[in-house]
């Protein structure tokens, strides 16, 4: 917005009060998605624990604080959960995946939305959270704090090691957060882009979509003043959304669906 850099990226779009204040206009281009996972810290209960839609909300609004509560067992009855208080881990620093992270639970839950912390890149959580800057820090402070839960991304919290739940979705499955149902929630959602790019499942349907996932945009100008930096602009981003595509996966982050690919690559021609 201040015309600092050439391009910019973000996992919460603009909006339209943003882009109405960027007289060279805006281009969001979708190159990636990302899968939020609430990861946690207990010993003997890897990969394992199952959270339904209403007590991931009530852990993050304070409600719940202990791990052997009667809504936990009910939901994991074969798992020996400890009578450990829950130390909720969340981000410091503004970031856009606190913002998806909070558009999710606000379309959940309506005391979330009108009466909790609401949608934010900052927002407010509830005194005893633990917060660190940045997805490596909140993945480095549940690794280090048995009973800890927090919010991050797949990647780092695949390669940190730590274990992630099962979140109830839509249809009212318990979905594994694995890439497999990351993707399948942009191939139920693909149909559903508008033209200008800018789309959020905070809720997202079908029976195999897990409900944590978000495309991460590209932000560029409407028009470029320098032609050759424009087009190099240009052609890298249309790398990104096709050969590069090939790197999104091994690094933890889901294809772009092909249909959203053609909608982009339109996009990009129309940059001047």
């Amino acid at each position: 917005m201040n015309q600092e850099v050439d391009f910019g990226a973000s996992d919460a779009a603009l909006n339209d009060e943003q882009i109405a204040k960027i007289e060279r206009g805006v281009k969001l281009i979708p190159t990636t998605a990302g899968i939020i996972v609430l990861a946690y810290n207990l010993k003997g209960l890897n990969d394992s624990l199952k959270l339904p839609r209403d007590v991931y909300v009530d852990i993050f609004s304070g409600a719940i604080t202990s791990w052997n509560d009667p809504r936990i067992k009910r939901a994991n009855p074969e798992l020996k959960l400890p009578s450990k208080g829950i130390v909720l881990v969340a981000r410091q620093d503004s970031s856009g995946t606190t913002f998806a992270f909070t558009n999710h639970l606000s379309a959940v839950n309506k005391e979330w939305r009108d009466r909790g912390p609401g949608v934010g890149k900052v927002v407010q959580w509830p005194a005893n959270a633990m917060t660190a800057r940045g997805n490596e820090g909140v993945a480095g402070r549940i690794k280090i704090s048995e009973g800890a839960i927090g919010y991050v991304e797949y990647g780092l919290a695949t390669r940190a090691r730590l274990a992630m739940a099962w979140l109830e979705n839509k249809a009212g499955k318990f979905i594994e957060p694995v890439l497999a149902s990351g993707q399948a929630t942009l191939n139920n959602t693909q149909a559903e882009m508008p033209q200008n790019l800018r789309m959020f499942f905070p809720d997202p349907p079908g029976p195999d979509s897990y409900p944590l996932v978000t495309y991460s945009w590209v932000l560029l100008y409407g028009k470029y003043s320098d032609p050759q930096k424009g087009a190099a602009v240009k052609d890298f981003v249309k790398w990104g959304i096709g050969q590069g595509q090939r790197y999104a996966e091994p690094v933890g982050y889901c294809r772009v669906p092909s249909e959203v690919v053609g909608l982009a690559n339109k996009t990009i021609e129309e940059i001047k």
